[in-house]
């Protein structure tokens, strides 16, 4: 059974989800606030987050770039619900590391549908299927551990991200779009925006590229999309 931590202030809300949660078959968590909720994940990490935006105290962006920061919490599947339904809100969102976006008011059903897509996503990425890793001087990844190193120096990053990368490196020299890049590494069963892919490009750039403002392993293709040259890579 699935724990899901619930961080939502409106306790009617808050309950009702955890209903609705229990029901499905997953074992929710309910927290009123941020700061609970952190306590909570240091005594236990859970499967998947519900993570409101808007809370009293610690706001949920702030609590999402904690989480993500953080080891055992940076490859938890965090999906965000607000009130708020701003374009640069949401993108304020995935920038952080949100694997999803919900707006208020939202369909019970569709959450969970939602909530069981980041995790399906998060399960696929861990699979325990054997994947050589793939190595060059600049970059070595350990599709198995989760590990990543660049030029020797390991570096952290969310599941999203690495999922993008993964997708990059096995597939060189291959021009991908915005919505291809969201269908393969989003999935087809997200909202997410084709400039969502933009804001993950220039995180993962910065976390891989020796200079990202001149990158040479992600590449833009103008007018057409992102590909991995590998060569750049050695």
């Amino acid at each position: 059974m699935k724990t899901v931590l619930i961080v939502e202030d409106e306790r009617d809300l808050r309950e009702l989800v955890c209903h609705h949660f229990r029901k499905e078959g997953f074992k929710p968590i309910a927290v009123p606030d941020a700061e609970t909720a952190y306590a909570e994940v240091q005594h236990r990490v859970p499967d998947a987050i519900v993570l409101d935006l808007m809370l009293p105290g610690m706001q949920g962006t702030e609590l999402c770039r904690i989480l993500r920061s953080a080891e055992r919490t940076a490859k938890v599947p965090i999906l965000m619900v607000t009130a708020k339904d701003e374009e640069i809100d949401k993108l304020l969102g995935f920038e952080l590391g949100a694997d999803d976006y919900m707006t208020k008011p939202f369909s019970l059903r569709e959450l969970v549908a939602r909530l069981r897509a980041v995790l399906r996503r998060s399960s696929d990425t861990h699979s325990p299927t054997q994947i050589p890793p793939y190595v060059s001087e600049a970059l070595f990844i350990n599709f198995h551990s989760y590990e990543v190193r660049v030029r020797g120096e390991e570096v952290s990053m969310s599941l999203i991200e690495f999922r993008l990368l993964k997708h990059f490196v096995s597939h060189p020299e291959i021009v991908y779009s915005r919505d291809q890049l969201l269908d393969a590494v989003w999935g087809r069963d997200t909202s997410v925006m084709p400039r969502t892919v933009d804001v993950h490009i220039q995180k993962l750039r910065a976390l891989v590229e020796e200079d990202p403002k001149n990158p040479r392993m992600i590449l833009t293709v103008r007018g057409a999309g992102y590909k991995f040259q590998p060569n750049s890579a050695r």
